[in-house]
């Protein structure tokens, strides 16, 4: 049998050999080392110098060029490389070491764009685009076009005097980076196919944080999710359409989800047109406008088991007039909203804490401090097949309202807990004027598109 104390004897010189190399390989050039046990070519190698003061473009094309012909990774050793102006081949597979390893945009024109490429990957990287001004037909520090297969992970990018992060017809995922100070969006995309954004901190940015577009509505099937979404602005203005944290825009089938979303301009998460989507378990503080929005000509719209803490307006499924339809608002906690908006709202006003229209139902909430109203239920004639029950509001305005204009389709309103409403529990109006009663204690006054029971006030 093996006597473990002569077993033990007999391997000390193994790590007495591997000790010394271990000694060896540490006193050898670090990049080059690190780089051949990755398999990649050294940029140092090919006259890619890191903390060179001059800009290092044509080398650095060079160095991508050579890559792309052998078709392998590139490996940055830590330092700083000034650069502008590249297009990247078809495939592009470049590493650093993460946060020691900077690109930064040396001007006059763009950092990097890519056209048709085969596959892009970016991991480890910093990429600084110092403010600078970039040309009229640059979209972002990083411009990429046609990708077949994107990959940017642990990386960081900031300082982008346009988009930081702008794609167009990419697909593949955008992972574990933090994007910062874009003058206008974090990341924007348009027309993705089959793109993942998740685990990324956006924050600081001028006019939105993750953009989800496209050019005429289609399925897009974007998921974002798992994203910290921060500090939002809305330099270049309007009523919406700038100051999202996360906007999908004519994108359909996307997912938008487990996201942490604070102190935008306007919403947290806004969906304009967008069909078949979900909003979900995300957490969305300090909305300027209506934290959670799904308007214009959708079909199909479920957020569900969001927490909205503080906004103007909590969560609106609407504009029926424009084909908005089709939803579900279940498990959501909004609390404490304001009356005071980015721009000086239309009536009714701001300060609701759930507003729905058509062919949704509406069950399982909890709304607290909604100062006009808990809950609204249609506007004018813009009202169909609406089912609010089970839900729970307390110290609001008014609690629930309901459309009684002429035209207005079938709602059933039942079974909620209504608690500390002001000005009623649940009151039918015209518009924006009260006309009924309170509805919870005498039922449907009459209207027979309503059905309103068994709700209890306190």
């Amino acid at each position: 049998m093996l006597n473990r104390r002569k077993f033990l004897t007999g391997t000390a010189g193994f790590a007495v050999i591997g000790l010394s190399l271990g000694k060896a390989a540490a006193t050898a050039l670090p990049g080059i080392e690190y780089a051949s046990m990755r398999g990649s070519i050294n940029a140092a190698d090919l006259g890619v110098q890191p903390g060179a003061l001059d800009d290092q473009s044509k080398d650095f094309a060079k160095l991508l060029r050579q890559a792309n012909d052998r078709d392998m990774p590139v490996f940055l050793p830590p330092g700083t490389y000034i650069v502008s102006n590249l297009s990247l081949p078809s495939r592009v597979r470049l590493s650093g070491v993460p946060g020691a390893s900077r690109i930064v945009y040396g001007g006059n024109g763009h950092l990097f764009m890519a056209e048709q490429a085969e596959h892009i990957e970016f991991s480890g990287l910093v990429f600084d685009g110092s403010n600078r001004w970039m040309g009229d037909y640059a979209q972002g520090l990083l411009d990429l076009r046609r990708v077949g297969h994107l990959v940017v992970d642990n990386c960081q990018i900031s300082g982008s005097g346009k988009h930081g992060l702008s794609l167009e017809h990419a697909s593949g995922r955008i992972e574990r980076s933090d994007i910062s100070g874009a003058a206008d969006a974090g990341i924007y995309s348009v027309e993705a196919d089959g793109l993942e954004i998740s685990g990324n901190t956006v924050s600081d940015c001028g006019n939105g944080g993750i953009l989800v577009h496209r050019w005429q509505a289609a399925e897009d099937s974007t998921i974002v999710s798992g994203n910290r979404v921060e500090r939002i602005q809305a330099r270049s203005g309007g009523t919406g359409q700038n100051g999202n944290g996360i906007n999908a825009f004519r994108a359909g089938n996307v997912v938008i989800s487990g996201n942490i979303v604070s102190d935008c301009a306007f919403s947290a998460i806004r969906a304009n047109s967008a069909s078949n989507l979900q909003m979900t378990g995300n957490t969305c503080s300090r909305s300027g406008e209506t934290a959670l929005y799904s308007e214009f000509s959708f079909e199909g719209a479920i957020i569900g088991n969001n927490i909205v803490d503080g906004a103007a307006n909590g969560i609106s499924i609407v504009n029926f007039n424009e084909g908005g339809r089709m939803g579900v608002c279940q498990g959501n906690i909004v609390r404490n909203l304001s009356t005071t908006g980015p721009y000086t709202a239309d009536p009714p006003g701001f300060g609701v804490g759930i507003s729905v229209e058509a062919d949704t139902t509406v069950s399982g909430n909890v709304v607290e401090n909604a100062p006009l109203y808990g809950m609204q239920i249609g506007w004018g004639p813009y009202m169909r097949n609406v089912v609010a029950t089970g839900n729970i509001i307390r110290k609001a305005g008014t609690g629930i309202v309901v459309t009684v204009v002429e035209g207005a389709g079938t709602a059933v309103i039942s079974d909620n807990v209504i608690d500390g409403a002001q000005n009623g529990a649940i009151i039918g109006q015209r518009w924006a004027e009260p006309v009924t009663g309170d509805l919870a204690s005498s039922g449907n006054a009459g209207y027979a598109h309503l059905t309103v029971e068994r709700n209890h006030v306190s």
